[in-house]
């Protein structure tokens, strides 16, 4: 039975629900059409984003929902171009779509439905009745996490690398690194993007803006928060002047933040390169799709994963990190490290309900 809910019922419906979505999911699709959709979404919001910025809401309307670009959470000075926003809301995207085939539902999905000028960037309508798939999947979207801690540098099993590697579609590319002088040689590149960017101090500001203290991520559902950088030492214990663009502190954290970038780098038993030839917004969200099939494998996998954004989006650094992996002229889309270390706790993560809508046709 299609979902026609009144606005009012919509409202009624969506009451109630706290900050917070819990990293928990509906094992059996729900019986009820509200239920399923917000399941669905659910699973979408557990997607990783740029600085946890989830620039994603949903509108709901029958078997169909929109996902649709929040650019009040878009990062302009960081993402000028917002290839890093569709990147995530691809991600957002092939978890609904891991859930639904999970849940045992037929998905169609229609990219930019309403042209690249408008903020809806995919729509996915499904009907019933097609066998569960993608289990193994579903169970991983709970269980993923960035992980920014050091990993213990033991090396990808070959088995593991070409499962991984399995993840990209034909129009995009998986490059992979684990020799230990070109890790060595990335590190030291990445050293420098980072020490760049935290030095920027516009890009600072707005990045600081994700940056949560105290229990500040509780509160607000999304963000950083400074335990989860991983910093150690000062530089977490003075975050506050570390990390402000207006103080005299902030070459420190900048020092402090490249450094650890160099060392998780060190630390990481492989590096992969996700890349296109072809570089527009519906190629991005693709490639949010394929980090995420990417990311979901490594966790099914047991394998520690965390993308590293500022070597490549560095016009300086960028043209270095495609040439170690041979990647030169291409579109670099995600520079991801990959090893084994003990997994963090979730990120905060704002509720469903509270970032959807129901709509009539």
């Amino acid at each position: 039975m299609a979902l026609r809910p009144t606005l009012a019922f919509a409202k009624k419906a969506l009451q109630g629900f706290p900050v917070l979505e819990p990293w928990t999911l509906a094992e059996n699709p729900p019986r009820d059409p509200v239920e399923l959709a917000r399941a669905l979404v659910s699973a979408a919001v557990l997607a990783p984003s740029n600085w946890n910025s989830q620039p994603w809401s949903f509108e709901v309307d029958g078997e169909s929902i929109r996902l649709v670009a929040d650019a009040r959470r878009a990062l302009p000075v960081l993402d000028p171009a917002r290839k890093s926003l569709m990147i995530s809301l691809g991600a957002a995207l092939e978890n609904m779509l891991v859930a639904a085939r999970s849940y045992g539902l037929r998905t169609n999905v229609s990219y930019f439905p309403r042209g690249t000028s408008n903020p809806t960037v995919a729509e996915m309508t499904w009907t019933p009745g097609d066998v569960r798939r993608d289990r193994a999947f579903f169970t991983a979207i709970s269980d993923r996490r960035t992980n920014r801690r050091d990993y213990d540098g033991r090396g990808i099993f070959p088995q593991n690398r070409a499962q991984l590697m399995s993840q990209a579609s034909e129009d995009l590319r998986l490059y992979w690194l684990d020799d230990r002088d070109a890790m060595r040689a990335v590190a030291d590149v990445a050293h420098d993007a980072v020490h760049a960017r935290v030095s920027n101090r516009r890009a600072e500001a707005e990045q600081r803006v994700w940056m949560r203290f105290g229990n500040e991520a509780e509160r607000r559902g999304d963000g950083v928060t400074v335990d989860a950088l991983e910093l150690g030492g000062p530089a977490t214990w003075l975050a506050g002047k570390y990390f402000d663009p207006d103080s005299w502190f902030l070459r420190f954290g900048a020092e402090a933040s490249a450094k650890h970038a160099r060392g998780a780098i060190r630390s990481s038993g492989a590096l992969v390169l996700l890349t296109t030839d072809r570089g527009s917004e519906n190629q991005w969200v693709v490639g949010g799709q394929a980090y995420e099939r990417l990311a979901l494998k490594a966790t099914q996998l047991g394998i520690a994963h965390q993308p590293l954004n500022e070597p490549i989006d560095s016009e300086r650094h960028r043209p270095e990190i495609l040439r170690r992996f041979g990647a030169s002229g291409e579109e670099p889309l995600m520079l991801v490290r990959l090893g084994h270390a003990k997994r963090p706790p979730p990120a905060a993560r704002r509720n469903a309900g509270l970032i959807t809508s129901f709509r009539n046709s």
